[in-house]
């Protein structure tokens, strides 16, 4: 099973980059997984909010295959102990053919991509950016498979 994790825009702060970069290349060890970054839009001054997601979710649709398990991370998802994020995560992993999470831009997700997606997870009540919800997710992602693998690195 492959799975990938897509956001929009790039992550601009290089301190931030550099530790998603560590824990992507650690999971890549225990899963064929990718960072997919959609480029942010040009000119969106001009544009409404929900102008801005219809065109991001033209985007994000484009990138996502019928066959494909569509998981939003968004602020109305379901919360979960990482020890319970593991646990849905290798049932997904059983399951599913191509897991595919999606970080949305600032305004967040169209309709269209609500409609699309599988699930709804969310990493906390609190408000992250989304450069940090990045590195907060594939930290969690990496814990989750240690979990299932039974090393060391989470502690209850």
């Amino acid at each position: 099973m492959k799975t990938e994790l897509i956001v929009v825009g790039r992550t601009t702060n290089k301190h931030i980059q550099a530790c998603i970069d560590d824990y992507t290349s650690r999971l890549v060890h225990y899963m064929p997984f990718s960072f997919t970054v959609i480029p942010e839009l040009k000119n969106t001054k001009a544009l409404t909010e929900e102008q801005q997601k219809e065109r991001e979710g033209e985007q994000i649709l484009q990138r996502i295959a019928p066959g494909d398990t569509l998981v939003l991370l968004d602020e109305h998802g379901a919360e979960l102990r990482s020890i319970g994020l593991a646990s849905w995560l290798q049932k997904k992993l059983l399951a599913a053919r191509r897991l595919v999470f999606l970080i949305g831009g600032p305004y967040g997700f169209s309709r269209q991509v609500y409609a699309r997606a599988d699930e709804q997870l969310s990493l906390s009540r609190m408000t992250f950016s989304h450069q940090m919800v990045r590195l907060v997710f594939v930290e969690q992602l990496y814990r989750s498979c240690t979990i299932i693998k039974g090393e060391p690195y989470h502690h209850e």
